[in-house]
């Protein structure tokens, strides 16, 4: 079961729909280090978060049937969390990102992936639905379910 935040936060990119801020909390069965390896790693999240992931530096170009989308690594703690900037087609930064974060809460020691994202108003609950999708893969990969 997911646990919802939604922060609006409104974000112009040139002519595009603005798009909002969301969080999404899914608790997994898995170390953190593990867990770590299957989301910064091309290898790791070509398992569930894409068909084939490739990087070249910190650029990683995310492919999905006939789509490919390229995002750069622009910030990561081993063992915690990573964040990719999405990026347009002469590599330049744009204002969207995906972040995810692992939780282990203190006194139990439950892990979670926090996934931090951005969706136009009126695709929020599609967004959300394919992360549970995706992350239902990943805990699928990792023997979590």
């Amino acid at each position: 079961m997911a646990l919802y935040s939604i922060h609006f936060q409104k974000i112009n990119l040139f002519h595009m729909d603005l798009k909002i801020r969301y969080e999404i909390e899914f608790p997994i069965n898995s170390s953190p280090q593990l867990l770590y390896q299957y989301i910064s790693t091309p290898s790791g999240l070509s398992e569930w978060f894409a068909d084939n992931v490739n990087s070249r530096g910190e650029f990683f170009t995310f492919i999905w049937n006939d789509s490919e989308e390229k995002a750069r690594l622009c910030s990561k703690k081993s063992g915690e969390k990573v964040r990719f900037k999405w990026v347009d087609n002469n590599n330049k930064d744009t204002e969207y990102f995906f972040e995810l974060n692992i939780l282990v809460d203190e006194i139990t020691k439950d892990v979670s992936l926090m996934v931090i994202d951005f969706a136009e108003k009126d695709e929020l609950s599609e967004a959300k639905q394919l992360w549970e999708n995706q992350v239902l893969d990943l805990k699928h990969v990792i023997g979590s379910v």
